[in-house]
């Protein structure tokens, strides 16, 4: 029970623990900073990456983002410097209104773990106390009683604490004064008290000024308008403040205006003070203009005024208040004449058009003006803008005329719209604007202008017969048929020595040019020709312009191939290299030329086929053909080579030479060689003798024999006979006979020279290394293939048929080049197995494929490690067999014996090595120290007892280093750890080999050794 109970309390203290470290671990997330309201945006807030112990170096890279509610952002991160700083304006009122504490709060995401920020805004001083009503009125009869209380409107202070509203004001007087009082909820609020009796004769009216202040620095107040009425109930008659109104008046009033505002007061109160006015003496025409408010007294405008009707309306207004009395008073309304009537202009004569290059002073237009206003405001003055051609002259009494002032082109402007203003001298002036579009007519006096001073044209070579090549364009600004234009030819030209018009033509009214020909770039380049362009004016008007016509060259002529030169029978000749010739040995040289100009001209050599790949290489530009290795023994003595000359024209055109190349250090062998190219034909066809037909007597190899020249002769039966020989090639066509050779990876027996496999014996192909840190697009290897046939049959594409990893790598379809696809992840196994495709554009095509090993290692353990991994399973796929046949049952017997016996005899093995091991460590000078009891430097802590026997309560650890072979390593113990288990003086200073062989001085030599660990327990 007291252990249970011990087992408790353990418990309960662990929890207790466990709850403090997290709260602590909670406590130690959270961040808290206090601002005052209303700061700037950008103001600083706190230094979160240093509050949060983050590199501002590594903000970013960390993903550190702010998650905070609501939507909008007030605070934001700068990623630099690691602040917190204000984003929006932080209003403490709106946020939190008359909440005491006003906090936001904020998370802060630092890659997975989450920080809370908790912000507080306190409250500034930014709002005065404010009276929702601003004027107040109070009505207090005269005889109302001293102490009377009349509550006040409270003041609305937003702020909180000290700036809140504290306290009221008013204004001095005698007759009140103000109590504030304070309610439960700690509200103030203020009542008017009337400390002194009021008398209305004396003073009818007291205006107050009521002041609410709250407690901030600095102090803000409000202030509010308190109007006290004091009521009375006498009777007096209404009396006009004065007797005559006179009033000026402009006749351009608008119809609502307020003209004038009689005023007639009551003494009285109540609704025996209450005066309405109406008119008591006003003529019919003046009623319907004027109107007069019954209760404010305001007399407007009801209809438009005019001066020329009347220039004094006189009316007489009465007052009448509640009881029926009335006073009245007289107004005059005196109008005002004012300029209210725009001149008037009339055309009289106008000719619409005049002809170009009209003298000056032509007359165009006739006009006549007139005001209907009087004295200053019926003067007239008419105008024009002064940059026309044009100008008024008064002609007599209000009579202008409108003549030419300069002179007229129709070619810069063609039409005029001619205003004319006629304004008087009222004031404001008024005007009127009378508009004249006036047609300028043309003259042939422009001729055709071409847009260009010369012309530049090009068209290509080859070029169809009534091909468009560009168009000519000239334009004449004069008008209709003065306008037109023509084009054509002139005589002459240069750059050919036929006539221009044989060879071009242009259309003679859109000056379109046309090609009558096509043109040569190797016979003609350009063209140089003039063009007329005439107008049909009278007289007609022409302009002529140089035209130069470019010929482009186009890719037209194939490569010429000059040396070597090809004999009547089709052959090229034998060149000669030596065996020994070393590599870039010069055998020959192929020399082209290409008949076109510019890059259509630009030669390109390569080798496009040879009897020995990798034996010859030609310059690409040079065209030399060099030995690019040594020959070798088991090369052929005749070699075949193709070279294929390419110019850079669109599309490229090509030429080829085949190219014999005897390998022969002596004359014997040259001639046995050449015994052997000029071998019969009738070896390889023969002809039917009366049908003519030809057979072959042999299968052909396009890779060894492309053409075949010989001639026939036809011989008739007569006496003499008579014959006739021809020419006969015969083409070897090529096919898809050949799979595509996969030179590289390459097995160890492919480099020494056999090209009939591509892998290992065990079926593997090396291994190939690319660091784990490898970015995407890192070359890890290149699988590089041949094919004999030629064409779009020796055309290769590469694909990865099989990956462990799909998408880890990718292969080049052209190039073979095998790069990443992506950056390597952590889950991905270190070896990686890939399976490359080579396939050729044959039809059918023909495919080959390579398995390439790809070790994901950045360090040498681990591609050490994996390549032990690799021969493990090399040698597990050989131990298998058969590569997934099926096994005989007799077999699968015989090899069950043998797995039997072999496992047998190691387990043998085994078990005398581990009797030789006990033998030795008993006859040990330290188990013979401890049998004797000779443990005298060794502490009695170290020893524990049981019936007397005293053994070691310790251990300790040695390391060992052993090769792949036990049977022929050693082990050494270079270090010995222990703890607390035998003394310093006690240790050896180089222990003896656990083990010594015949190999020992294998194992001093420095070999790399695997590290083992060994731990001895006694």
């Amino acid at each position: 029970m007291a252990a249970a109970q011990r087992l408790r309390d353990g418990s309960c203290r662990a929890l207790l623990c466990f709850v403090l470290v997290a709260a602590w671990e909670a406590a130690s997330g959270q961040i808290r900073y206090s601002i005052p309201e209303e700061m700037a945006k950008g103001a600083f807030v706190g230094n979160v990456a240093k509050d949060l112990g983050l590199d501002t170096e590594k903000i970013s890279e960390r993903g550190v983002r702010i998650l905070a509610e609501g939507r909008t952002q007030y605070f934001a991160l700068n990623f630099e410097s690691g602040h917190l700083y204000i984003s929006e304006r932080v209003d403490r009122e709106e946020l939190c209104g008359r909440s005491s504490n006003c906090l936001l709060r904020l998370e802060i995401l630092v890659q997975v773990k989450l920080h809370t920020v908790e912000i507080e805004i306190t409250d500034i001083n930014d709002n005065a106390p404010r009276f929702q009503v601003e004027q107040i009125e109070l009505r207090v009869r005269e005889s109302t009683a001293t102490g009377a209380r009349f509550l006040l409107p409270d003041a609305e202070d937003p702020d909180v604490g000290i700036n809140s509203l504290q306290s009221y004001q008013l204004s001095d007087n005698r007759h009140f004064s103000l109590d504030v009082q304070t309610g439960a909820d700690g509200a103030k609020y203020a009542e008017l008290v009337l400390e002194m009796s009021l008398d209305r004769e004396k003073q009818a009216v007291h205006n107050l000024i009521l002041r609410a202040l709250d407690g901030g620095d600095p102090l803000r107040s409000g202030t509010a308008q308190i109007n006290v009425v004091v009521e009375d109930a006498n009777d007096n008659a209404p009396i006009f403040a004065q007797s005559l109104y006179k009033v000026n008046v402009l006749e351009d009033t608008p119809v609502g205006s307020l003209l004038v505002t009689v005023n007639a007061t009551d003494l009285d109160e109540g609704i025996n003070s209450q005066v309405t006015y109406t008119f008591r003496k006003i003529s019919e025409k003046a009623s319907s203009i004027f109107h007069l408010d019954a209760k404010t007294g305001e007399m407007t405008v009801a209809q438009k005024l005019d001066f020329e009707e009347c220039e004094l309306y006189e009316t007489e207004v009465q007052a009448r208040d509640g009881r029926g009395l009335s006073g009245r008073a007289k107004v005059l309304l005196n109008v005002l004449d004012v300029n209210d009537n725009n001149p008037e202009v009339t055309v009289t004569s106008f000719s619409s058009s005049v002809p170009e290059g009209s003298p000056t002073g032509t007359v165009i237009a006739l006009l006549k003006v007139r005001d209907r206003d009087s004295g200053e405001n019926g003067e007239v003055t008419c105008s024009i803008f002064t940059h026309l051609p044009f100008r008024l002259q008064k002609s007599y009494d209000n009579f202008y005329s409108l003549v030419t002032d300069g002179p007229l082109d129709r070619e810069q402007v063609s039409e005029y719209n001619v205003t004319i203003t006629a304004r008087d001298r009222g004031n404001p002036p008024l005007s009127t604007i009378t508009a004249l579009s006036l047609k300028i007519l043309d003259k042939n006096d422009n001729p055709p202008t071409f847009t260009q001073t010369s012309y530049a044209g090009y068209i290509a070579e080859n070029n169809p017969r009534g091909a468009s090549i560009f168009t000519l364009e000239a334009s004449d600004p004069d008008w209709g048929e003065n306008a037109r234009v023509t084009y054509s030819l002139l005589p002459g030209g240069e750059g050919s020595e036929s006539p221009v018009s044989s060879s071009i033509s242009i259309h003679s009214e859109s000056g379109a040019v046309y090609a009558l020909r096509s043109f040569d770039y190797e016979q003609l380049r350009e063209l140089r020709f003039q063009v007329q362009a005439q107008d049909g004016g009278s007289p007609p008007l022409s302009t002529n312009v140089s035209v130069t016509l470019w010929i482009l060259d186009q890719n037209d002529n194939s490569p010429e191939i000059l040396y070597p030169a090809s004999r009547s029978d089709g052959s090229t000749g034998v060149e000669l290299a030596p065996r020994s010739s070393e590599p870039g040995y010069l055998v020959t040289k192929v020399v082209a030329v290409d008949a076109d100009s510019g890059q259509n001209a630009w030669l390109s050599y390569q080798l496009l086929k040879a009897t020995e790949p990798g034996l010859f290489r030609v310059g690409l530009q040079s065209g030399e053909i060099r030995t690019a290795r040594s020959v070798l023994d088991k090369d052929a003595l005749k070699q075949s080579l193709v070279v294929l000359v390419k110019d850079n024209g669109q599309p490229p055109l090509s030429a080829s030479v085949s190219v014999t190349v005897v390998l022969a250090d002596s004359l014997p062998q040259i001639l046995s060689e050449l015994s052997s190219l000029s071998s019969p034909v009738s070896s390889s066809i023969s002809i039917h003798s009366e049908s003519g037909a030809v057979y072959a007597l042999r299968s052909f190899d396009y890779e060894q024999l492309r053409e075949l020249r010989f001639q026939v002769q036809a011989q008739d039966g007569g006496s003499p006979p008579l014959s006739t020989n021809v020419s006969v090639t015969l083409w070897i066509l090529d096919q898809n006979d050949n799979s595509p050779e996969i030179l590289y990876p390459a097995s160890p027996s492919a480099a020494a020279g056999s090209s009939s496999s591509s892998s290992r014996s065990d079926g593997s192909t090396g291994v190939e290394l690319a660091p784990r840190s490898s970015e995407p697009g890192y070359l890890v290897t290149k699988v590089v293939a041949v094919d004999a046939d030629s064409g779009q049959n020796a055309w290769l594409s590469y694909q990865l048929l099989k990956a462990t990893e799909p998408g880890l790598f990718r292969v080049g379809l052209q190039s073979g080049e095998i790069r990443t696809a992506r950056s390597v992840l952590d889950k991905d196994a270190l070896k990686q197995s890939l399976v490359v495709l080579v396939k050729d554009n044959g039809q059918p095509p023909l495919s080959a494929s390579v398995s390439v090993t790809v070790v994901l290692a950045d360090s040498l353990p681990q591609i050490l490690s994996e390549l032990s991994s690799l021969s493990a399973s090399a040698a597990a796929a050989a131990a298998g067999g058969g590569g997934g046949a099926e096994p005989q049952p007799g077999l699968t017997l015989y090899l069950g014996i043998a797995v039997a016996s072999v496992s047998g005899l190691f387990f043998s093995f085994l078990l005398g090595l581990l009797a030789l091991r006990l033998r030795r460590w008993r006859n040990s000078p330290l188990l013979e120290s401890g049998a004797s009891g000779n443990f005298s430097g060794v502490p009695v802590s170290q020893f524990v007892g049981i019936d007397g026997v005293r053994a070691f309560l310790h251990s300790y650890s040695q390391e060992a280093s052993l090769t792949a072979g036990s049977r022929k390593s050693q082990i050494l113990f270079p270090v010995v750890s222990c703890t607390n288990t035998l003394t310093a003086q006690q240790a050896q200073e180089k222990p003896a080999p656990l083990l010594i062989t015949e190999d020992s001085k294998a194992s001093q030599q420095g070999e790399t050794l695997p590290q083992v660990s060994f731990c001895r327990r006694f």
